[in-house]
C-alpha cells in the first residue's frame, strides 16, 4: 500500500494539478481512506474523493462503504442522517464507483424505480454547493478525457482555418 505522502505527490502530478478540497477535514478524510482501500484505482479514488466532501458522508462512511470487500451500500439513502446534499454526494459517488444507478434496485414497483434512477441526472445532483468539487471527483475517475484541453478561443480559431481552407478549396461545408 502507498503512504499519505506518496499519494499525496501522485495526486499533484497525475494531471499537472492540484486536487481542490472542500476543506482540511475532506483533505485529511480522502487521503486516510484511499490508504485503506483495496485498490488506489480512478474507481476508488472518485469514490473516496466525493464521499469526502460532506461531513455527513464522512462521519457516516462506513454505513455507505465496506472498504474491505469493496461493495457499496445503497441502503444508506433511506437512512434518518441523509440530508439533501448528503444524497446527492452518496449517488454521485456510487454512480461514479458503479458507472450505474445501484440503488434504483431498492424499489420494487416500476415507478418508484423510474423515480429513483431520476434522482441520479445532472440537475438532480449537481444544483448544490458541491458541485466544484464534484468535478474534481470527475476528474478522478476519468484522468484521460481530462487533460488539459486548448483554451476554447485557440478551438474557435482552429475550426474557422479549417473552414476557411476548405472554403478555398472549393469545398462546401
Amino acid at each position: 500500500m502507498m503512504n499519505n505522502t506518496t499519494l499525496r505527490a501522485e495526486a499533484q502530478s497525475a494531471n499537472n494539478t492540484h486536487m481542490v478540497f472542500a476543506d482540511e477535514e475532506h483533505e485529511k478524510f480522502y487521503y486516510e481512506k484511499l490508504e485503506q482501500a483495496r485498490y488506489q484505482d480512478c474507481y476508488h479514488k472518485a469514490l473516496i474523493y466525493i464521499l469526502g466532501i460532506s461531513e455527513d458522508t464522512r462521519n457516516h462512511f462506513s454505513q455507505i462503504y465496506d472498504i474491505k470487500s469493496g461493495y457499496i451500500k445503497p441502503e444508506c439513502l433511506h437512512q434518518g442522517w441523509q440530508t439533501s446534499g448528503s444524497v446527492r454526494v452518496v449517488r454521485l459517488a456510487f454512480n461514479l464507483y458503479t458507472d450505474g444507478t445501484p440503488s434504483v434496485d431498492d424499489y420494487e414497483s416500476r415507478d418508484e424505480q423510474v423515480r429513483e434512477c431520476r434522482e441520479y441526472s445532472v440537475s438532480d445532483i449537481f444544483c448544490c454547493g458541491y458541485a466544484m468539487y464534484f468535478w474534481q471527483g470527475i476528474q478522478l475517475r476519468y484522468p484521460e478525457y481530462c487533460q488539459k484541453q486548448k483554451p476554447i478561443e485557440e478551438i474557435l480559431a482552429e475550426m474557422e482555418r479549417k473552414r476557411a481552407e476548405n472554403s478555398t478549396d472549393g469545398n462546401k461545408e
